[in-house]
């Protein structure tokens, strides 16, 4: 447990690239300030150098990377128990428990606890594992025995990154996957972007897993079956050319049982355009049901996503995901973490739209897919972004020939995607209390301070550009957070604080702990705080590292409200730890502030110092809202 806490730290310094203090990890990790610093120690005896310290607290280096990647073969748990459901996996005659215990040098009861976490990893795999007296086996299709060797390479890949190191500590080092990752790749893809697919890389790096998977698998005398297998012309296709390139660059012959499975994994993981013959038709079920489910999404989030061409992708992204749904062939996204804490309102719409997929098509979807869809959504959002969401600019520079058009022109050449210069002012006297925009780039100093009055030269540096953009980001940030603090200031109530309670009972209680004070108060009911647990289980809302939003899918409060719960500890939520619990609940006629709320919330609490300063100094609910207020205002 130790080395797994180790590289969590190693992991966050990784992921924040910048100085975070020893209280901020132990935050985190859930230990004491002393135990990161002795894991710190630990981390640089391993890797020199990859973790950097001073009186800021820590930071990773450039080897830190590296150093998350790069574990020890054996010695650790999670290393011990691949080692052995390599050695079940090898053979029907499986191993026998005490020549394995002493083959790894530990005790016959520290093995016999290893065998229990490998029935723990069993759960929905139709897999099981069988004792006769010393000797323990697995028994199952092999398909299944495949498909746990991939969840336990997914297991190794933090953040959901797929890499070479991964794999090998998954197959062994004598496994023939790490061939696959050069020439391989490069040669498949080239040849299925020549039948005219879109290649999605995410998808095709955990295709060449499977591959790599299926020849180990092979070279061990473990084959798929080949009877009755009846292909399509694209899984033929496809199943001709891992043929070719698996005897080239892996040297083995796969069978028709592994080829025709791992074409159909590829159909699943690669789009293929419109126009496109190889394309499989759209199933006109499920292109009903996406275009039905994104309407809904539409009204109820207020967001511009109804279009064919994006309805029609995320139509054939749903297509694929229903057959990998099927064969339990689920697809990493490395991207989720980022996606769920950077644009919490993008990954909110696709929790919905995964929620009503399930409903009508039965697809149960993990956070992973969840990302995919919302990559699908913050695409279409990003295409209709609308012109309103510019900043307005004038521009004031005196007129001498043409040079106030060839500024104008520079200006829209370098920063048309950030702002919309709506006016040019050639005076040399403006009437300075006239111009009303979001900015005033300016040639000349203006006679009237502001915020919004950026100096630039007449022709345009790169520092001017710089400068802009850095007024214009500080303009819309003030402006959103000054937007909030009105919602905010709406929706709290010193009745709905709580302070200083636990997580013993896990996320379930801590909802209905919350959920009941805006019971009590006729804002919710009590099938809001079941919906709301039920919302938690598909995803969790813990979108940053100290803050979790549980809320329930439907905007049905009789008002909106915000209830807050402060931990004096970090506490476990999903797959994280946070201090500040944030139970929202929206009624129908607050779906505008439901954007504001949420996204500018969670940016707020995205910042560890000022996630510090409201934990510590919000004592109770006045404390708590004045905190919130200066940390909102800068």
């Amino acid at each position: 447990m130790t080395r797994v806490k180790q590289d969590r730290v190693l992991g966050v310094l990784v992921r924040e690239r910048d100085w975070v203090t020893a209280a901020a990890l132990a935050d985190v990790v859930g230990v004491t300030p002393r135990s990161i610093r002795s894991y710190i120690t630990a981390i640089n005896a391993r890797a020199a150098g990859a973790i950097e310290s001073s009186p800021f607290g820590y930071r990773a280096s450039q080897e830190a990377a590296t150093a998350l990647r790069t574990r020890s073969q054996t010695g650790t748990p999670r290393d011990r128990l691949h080692t052995i459901v390599r050695a079940l996996l090898s053979g029907p005659a499986g191993i026998d428990v005490f020549e394995t215990a002493d083959a790894l040098f530990v005790s016959a009861a520290t093995l016999e606890a290893d065998l229990g976490r490998v029935r723990g990893l069993l759960g929905g795999t139709e897999l099981a594992l069988e004792r006769s007296a010393s000797r323990a086996r697995l028994v199952g299709t092999e398909v299944a025995q495949r498909r746990l060797l991939s969840r336990l390479a997914h297991d190794e890949m933090d953040e959901g990154a797929f890499d070479l190191a991964a794999l090998r500590r998954t197959l062994g080092d004598g496994s023939v996957g790490p061939r696959a990752f050069g020439p391989f790749k490069s040669d498949f893809v080239a040849r299925l972007t020549g039948l005219g697919y879109f290649v999605n890389e995410f998808g095709i790096a955990d295709v060449i897993m499977h591959i790599a998977i299926a020849a180990d698998r092979v070279a061990a005398g473990r084959p798929l079956g080949d009877a009755g297998v009846v292909t399509t012309p694209a899984q033929q296709s496809i199943a001709e050319i891992i043929d070719e390139l698996a005897r080239r660059h892996l040297e083995i012959r796969l069978g028709a049982g592994d080829l025709v499975h791992l074409a159909t994994l590829v159909l699943t993981r690669i789009v293929a355009p419109g126009t496109s013959e190889s394309r499989a038709p759209l199933d006109p079920d499920v292109e009903l049901a996406v275009r039905e489910i994104v309407a809904e999404a539409a009204s109820e989030f207020l967001v511009d996503i109804v279009a064919t061409e994006f309805i029609q992708r995320l139509a054939l992204h749903v297509q694929n995901l229903r057959l990998r749904a099927r064969e339990q062939a689920w697809s990493r996204n490395p991207l989720t973490r980022s996606l769920k804490s950077t644009y919490p309102m993008i990954f909110e719409v696709a929790v919905y739209i995964a929620s009503r997929l399930h409903e009508r098509l039965e697809i149960p979807l993990l956070d992973d897919e969840i990302a995919y869809i919302a990559m699908h959504v913050g695409g279409q959002l990003e295409r209709s972004r609308r012109a309103d969401h510019l900043l307005t600019a004038t521009i004031v520079c005196p007129g001498y020939y043409e040079l106030h058009e060839l500024l104008r022109s520079s200006v829209d050449r370098s920063l048309g995607q950030a702002i919309e210069v709506v006016e040019v002012e050639t005076r040399v006297d403006p009437d300075w209390t006239a111009i009303d925009t979001d900015l005033v780039l300016t040639t000349i100093d203006p006679a009237i301070p502001g915020e919004r009055f950026v100096r630039i030269q007449p022709f345009l540096t790169p520092a001017d550009v710089e400068r802009v953009q850095v007024v214009a980001g500080r303009i819309r940030r003030g402006r959103r957070l000054a937007r909030l603090r009105a919602e905010l200031e709406r929706y709290f109530d010193a009745s709905a604080f709580i302070r200083g309670f636990d997580g013993a009972g896990g996320e379930d209680a801590v909802i209905r702990r919350l959920g009941g004070t805006l019971v009590e108060r006729g804002v919710i009911d009590a099938d809001y705080l079941d919906r709301a647990i039920e919302r938690e289980r598909l995803s969790s809302t813990a979108f940053t590292d100290a803050l979790a939003v549980p809320h329930a899918i439907g905007m049905t409060a009789s008002r909106t409200a915000i209830a807050i719960g402060i931990s004096e500890h970090p506490i476990s939520w999903g797959d994280g730890r946070v201090q500040v619990v944030a139970l929202a609940a929206f009624s129908e006629s607050d779906r505008e502030a439901f954007q504001t709320v949420f996204e500018q919330f969670v940016e707020v609490f995205s910042e560890r110092e000022s996630v510090q300063r409201i934990v510590r100094r919000g004592t109770d609910f006045s404390a708590f809202l004045d905190e919130l207020v200066a940390v909102i205002d800068g």
